[in-house]
């Protein structure tokens, strides 16, 4: 007799059902940075917001004291190299100079969308230094909406600035 079993018999037991659990490209819904445990003291759970600024503080210093209005101390932007279009990030060395030796105009001047990048850093950090010294992290889950409109209002001011009547955003 042949004991290969015959095209109607099944298996009994259906396939195991995946595991419930987040979608496989689901946000991370958790702190920003890591955060100091619950029963931390308040110098340990500021110390991620204090080496933030700090590094911040000492990329303003480097600006600050290398001058970007000087070729040669930084490299060019590539794109306006090659195409003669200024990026979003064209002139933002040159309104970090100016804001840190005081000068808001020529920032302005410089990267009005950088120095609107400085307010809200300056801004958020606040909130988290507060937040962390309370103990309570800061939680920031930028939904695709939020990196939509960032996108949209980055090629919006890169747009603007590279016709004619945005010369006044141009670096």
């Amino acid at each position: 007799m042949d004991a290969t079993p015959t095209p109607s018999a099944a298996p009994s037991d259906p396939a195991p059902a995946p595991a419930p659990g987040p979608p496989p490209f689901a946000p991370v819904r958790g702190p920003l940075f890591p955060t100091a445990p619950a029963g931390a003291s308040r110098l340990r759970r500021i110390a991620v917001p204090a080496g933030v600024l700090a590094a911040v503080v000492g990329a303003f210093g480097y600006v600050a004291t290398v001058d970007p209005n000087q070729p040669g101390h930084y490299p060019v932007c590539p794109l306006l190299r090659f195409t003669g279009v200024y990026c979003p990030g064209c002139g933002g060395l040159r309104s970090a100079h100016a804001f840190a030796h005081g000068d808001l105009a020529s920032a302005f001047g410089a990267n009005a969308l950088a120095v609107a990048g400085y307010a809200v850093f300056a801004a958020l950090w606040t909130v988290w230094l507060i937040r962390e010294a309370r103990g309570r992290p800061l939680r920031i889950a930028p939904r695709p909406v939020h990196w939509w409109a960032i996108g949209a209002v980055l090629l919006l001011f890169t747009v603007i600035r590279n016709l004619p009547f945005g010369a006044v955003l141009a670096p």
